[in-house]
């Protein structure tokens, strides 16, 4: 098959994949939606599928950076109100019953934060969101 052999059909699907992904991440075009998350935080099935390269590689890559990091999962800005990463834990959220808003495009919900109130703003991790999306997340 052209010099192809078999070893190197997933190289080279995980490669089309990351440039896929980082066209999608260029700021002129700015596509988070199109890794298919859903507002609940979960992703279906063809997403998983097709990016599995992508979204299993940015989960041991930020797993590996917090256990040789020993940073703190969160950080208090100011009186009940907390900035941090994806909680890989249960011990990993803020005290009392904290309000999630969601901003990773690449991450799915924790399954230990079902109970807690959620809000989903899919961005890539250079980007803000929308001003609108904002207020949503606050009202």
């Amino acid at each position: 098959m052209f010099g192809f052999t078999f070893l190197s059909l997933p190289f080279l699907y995980a490669s089309l994949v990351s440039l896929l992904v980082s066209l999608a991440a260029h700021p002129l075009i700015n596509l988070p939606m199109l890794l298919g998350k859903n507002p609940d935080g979960s992703f279906p099935i063809w997403a998983i599928v097709m990016f599995s390269p992508f979204l299993y590689f940015v989960r041991l890559f930020s797993m590996l950076r917090r256990f040789s990091n020993r940073e703190e999962s969160y950080s208090e800005i100011c009186e009940g109100i907390y900035v941090g990463g994806w909680p890989s834990s249960p011990d990993k959220l803020p005290p009392g019953d904290p309000a999630i808003v969601d901003r990773t495009c690449e991450f799915p919900r924790a399954s230990h934060s079902a109970g807690n109130a959620y809000f989903c703003v899919p961005t890539w991790d250079t980007e803000s969101p929308q001003p609108s999306e904002i207020e949503m997340a606050v009202l």
